[in-house]
């Protein structure tokens, strides 16, 4: 019998999902979930109130938006670090391209990612509280994208509990 995870979604909610029993087989997870982690994209995660926009150069040329469920959202609101476990962030990145109708705007492109983060400090307490999950075209990375999630993080926020992105108000 597989176990019920409760997820933190959208308006405090709880959702419930299907995961196997850890440990199980590699067989067990969800074809969909992040390898390492066994994250998944959250649904609805599209109707998460914005965070930040952003825009990464060459040789990525992507501009992206981060998402936050409620509880990301009130903790950016409120200042509060660590993140509280439940946060949820969700980026979404597209190909950078000119606007064909307004020469000196920049627009989504072509989708290239969903990454996803998810605050568990029992579940993910050897990579900072953090599991991540990187996603193309609704499908995981392979474990070798996975594994550089966390080493990235860490080296590079550790003052802000493992985040990037900042609320832009």
């Amino acid at each position: 019998m597989k176990p019920i995870h409760l997820v933190p979604c959208v308006g405090g909610i709880v959702a419930a999902s299907v995961f196997a029993v850890a440990g199980a087989n590699d067989d067990a997870k969800p074809k969909t979930a992040s390898p390492i982690y066994g994250v998944t994209v959250p649904d609805k995660y599209r109707q998460w109130e914005l965070v930040a926009p952003a825009e990464e150069a060459e040789p990525l040329n992507e501009l992206r938006a981060v998402l936050g469920n409620v509880v990301a959202i009130k903790a950016y609101r409120e200042g509060t670090l660590p993140f509280p476990d439940g946060t949820f962030l969700a980026k979404l990145a597209w190909k950078h391209v000119q606007s064909a109708e307004f020469e000196s705007a920049s627009i989504p492109g072509t989708a290239t990612t969903v990454q996803i983060m998810v605050k568990d400090s029992k579940k993910y307490a050897a990579t900072g509280g953090w599991g991540f999950g990187r996603f193309v075209d609704g499908k995981p990375a392979d474990e070798a994208q996975h594994e550089t999630c966390f080493a990235c993080h860490e080296a590079r926020v550790q003052g802000h509990d493992y985040v990037f992105t900042r609320y832009a108000p």
